[in-house]
């Protein structure tokens, strides 16, 4: 495993435990599929949540916010839907596709920033 991928790991786990502090419970972390890949799937009460883990280092570029494109969320709802396919009893749930943000800040610190939905299916 390269450094990136551990990087990524590292802020996927530390999303997870923060969503997992706010009540989400974790149904699968880096689900694949031919269509693409979920960062983390989760359960807020009864809404099954699709969620993109996003870190940034600096605000260049947009920051984080602006790394989830249309094609990326295409993605993530082609791969959602792929999800519920294997899962048929957590088809008739509620979904939603959040996305959690890491801001590295100048002085150093991390903001978390937690958007429900973030984007919707089409």
């Amino acid at each position: 495993m390269n450094q990136a991928n551990r990087k990524g790991l590292r802020y996927e786990d530390q999303a997870r435990e923060y969503l997992h502090s706010q009540g989400l419970r974790l149904l699968t972390q880096n689900f694949s599929s031919r269509c693409g890949e979920i960062d983390l799937i989760m359960r807020d009460r009864d809404t099954i949540c699709f969620i993109e883990v996003k870190f940034r280092k600096s605000m260049a570029y947009g920051g984080a916010a602006s790394s989830i494109p249309i094609s990326k969320q295409r993605k993530i709802v082609k791969t959602a839907l792929f999800y519920l396919a294997g899962h048929k009893r957590l088809a008739s749930q509620p979904l939603r596709f959040d996305a959690l943000l890491i801001q590295r800040q100048p002085d150093g610190s991390e903001q978390v920033d937690w958007i429900r939905n973030a984007f919707y299916a089409e």
